[in-house]
């Protein structure tokens, strides 16, 4: 559906080349929620306007299902685009215009009749949960309600590819995860490739398949979006997912539980999937002459199943806290000692 083949985007500044995009390959399935997660300046804005484009690469190739969009121009670049929609962070609605109006506006560029473009709509407004707000203008809208006729007016030419430029990040918690949820529901219904970028790991765990994080231009890391919670391997990726975990694991906390047990092991508990679903505290009181003391812990859902992290002190003789460590491990659980 989507290739990213060797991408490079480079500016040029007073003070000399700037590399925005180093090298970017990323291929992306039909149907896919794929996440772009990085900091400010990671390169992820540029890169998602190169898939519809609005930034030309300096090098590499943009393939958008079957058209190489880094190379066409004028009218063949607007045709193109007509089957990527896009939302962004601040909603960009015609102020001037109602909801209907902003819904049917890109029909009116692409010259569908006026019955054909109310029709569509209507049809859109109830996709998107604002039956009888037609007539509203944007001022008379909440935000989140914003996004939706953002998200309304995206797929308003039945798109193939929905982009999504930080669509949730002017929003609170609880009106993110009803976008999010309204974009899941979406790529269920429709079988809509979406990528979205976003600093949030929130948004990556809650609804992307995988996810390419960025950083200096580079992807420095990609997979699923359950292993890399699993096994994140580059530092920018585990802060990411230490704050969506809200379990702190900082050297100034792992001490201070060290320091409150001083016998014993302490350990981190990491579960994926199916794990997460078994007793295993439960198990581990049963089967060995231990004290078990939990410490802290958290579980999120992702797409693809559940990942938990668990610290728990376990005191006891050595053979019989490591026959417990080889007894957790045996049950898919990542064990990491931390102390003790």
């Amino acid at each position: 559906m989507i290739s990213i083949s060797d991408v490079k985007k480079i500016y040029q500044s007073k003070s000399g080349p700037i590399s925005a995009v180093d090298g970017v390959n990323i291929d992306i399935g039909q149907g896919e929620i794929f996440g772009v997660i990085g900091y400010s300046g990671a390169g992820k804005s540029t890169l998602i306007r190169m898939l519809n484009g609005l930034e030309v690469p300096t090098n590499g190739t943009v393939n958008v299902n079957g058209q190489i969009v880094s190379k066409v121009k004028g009218k063949d670049l607007r045709q193109a685009r007509q089957s990527i929609g896009m939302i962004f962070q601040h909603f960009n609605l015609l102020w001037s215009r109602t909801v209907l109006e902003n819904i049917q506006f890109p029909l009116e560029i692409a010259g569908v009749s006026k019955k054909e473009r109310l029709r569509r709509a209507n049809e859109l407004l109830e996709l998107v949960g604002l039956d009888g707000r037609g007539d509203a203008y944007p001022s008379q809208l909440s935000g989140g309600q914003k996004q939706r006729v953002g998200i309304a007016r995206s797929l308003a030419n039945n798109p193939d590819v929905l982009l999504c430029d930080e669509a949730t990040s002017a929003l609170d918690p609880q009106t993110t995860d009803s976008i999010l949820d309204l974009l899941v529901d979406i790529n269920k219904r429709l079988g809509l490739t979406i990528v979205l970028i976003t600093h949030e790991m929130h948004v990556i765990k809650k609804i992307c398949h995988r996810v390419a994080v960025m950083e200096q231009g580079k992807v420095v890391e990609l997979g699923d979006v359950l292993e890399v919670f699993r096994n994140p391997k580059e530092q920018v990726t585990k802060r990411f997912v230490r704050e969506v975990s809200q379990v702190e694991e900082t050297g100034e906390t792992i001490d201070h539980l060290l320091a409150q047990y001083p016998k014993g092991k302490v350990l981190k508990f990491t579960f994926v999937g199916e794990s997460t679903e078994q007793p295993l505290i439960t198990s581990l009181i049963r089967r060995f002459d231990l004290d078990v003391n939990i410490l802290q812990g958290q579980i999120s859902q992702t797409q693809k199943g559940a990942y938990g992290t668990l610290f728990v002190h376990l005191d006891g003789n050595e053979e019989t806290v490591q026959a417990a460590v080889s007894f957790a491990e045996e049950q898919m659980v990542k064990v990491e000692v931390i102390g003790g």
